[in-house]
């Protein structure tokens, strides 16, 4: 599959070939799938909607690329290149990770983030600092889909992180009046708060791949340890 995306063409899996094995098809789909496979070959018509089914987004998926693409459109028809995102986890270089839970298990799709990020003005994250008494804030995100030169604010319930790139945004923000802090303060309070998190197991198994907008490889992700 690397090969495949360092020649910019698409990768498809090989094919199932018991065709009465519906779970066992829907099990290997699914696992392609967060692997970054384009698709899988296909033998039997019988599997050609299961296929294109589970290929399919989710609902959810699709809301939450509206809403990034509506955040986008409405940036530029103002003129004003801001745009807002979310995160599951933000890191101490304003790394960003969407798709991986706390449990290290993807939650699903990107829905565009690194791509709006890089494409705005001014890119701000908006975070507790706390789900759930886990830390959003923390000292490396679990998966790194949308780089830190890309996210220039953090905004959580507990203060304002520039990006130490953005000293002009950092001043206005003070000048302003707002409670601007360092993002290395957010992490430690988070921590002060909820404790260190238990680090999740991996094996060294790859059931994902994260790939940058220009078609590179920037994380993998790896499957939780059972």
């Amino acid at each position: 599959m690397h090969a495949a995306r360092a020649a910019g063409i698409d990768a498809f899996d090989v094919v199932w070939s018991d065709v009465n094995d519906e779970a066992g098809f829907l099990k290997e789909v699914d696992l392609i799938r967060k692997m970054g496979f384009n698709g899988k070959s296909l033998i039997n018509p019988r599997q050609i909607d299961l296929l294109h089914n589970a290929y399919a987004p989710t609902q959810e998926e699709v809301d939450y690329a509206r809403r990034v693409i509506a955040a986008a459109e409405e940036g530029e028809r103002n003129g004003l290149g801001v745009v807002i995102l979310s995160a599951l986890e933000i890191d101490v270089g304003f790394n960003v990770n969407v798709i991986t839970g706390s449990d290290g298990v993807m939650r699903g799709a990107s829905g565009g983030h690194c791509d709006v990020a890089a494409a705005a003005n001014l890119t701000i994250v908006v975070a507790p600092l706390l789900r759930s008494r886990i830390p959003t804030v923390v000292k490396r995100v679990t998966t790194r889909l949308t780089p830190g030169e890309s996210i220039d604010v953090l905004v959580t319930d507990h203060g304002i992180a520039v990006n130490p790139a953005r000293p002009e945004v950092r001043e206005r923000l003070i000048a302003a009046g707002l409670n601007v802090v360092d993002i290395h303060a957010l992490c430690e309070r988070a921590v002060a708060i909820a404790g260190e998190p238990k680090p999740i197991e991996f094996t060294d198994r790859i059931v994902g791949v994260v790939r940058y907008r220009d078609g590179s490889v920037i994380d993998v992700v790896r499957q939780v340890k059972e």
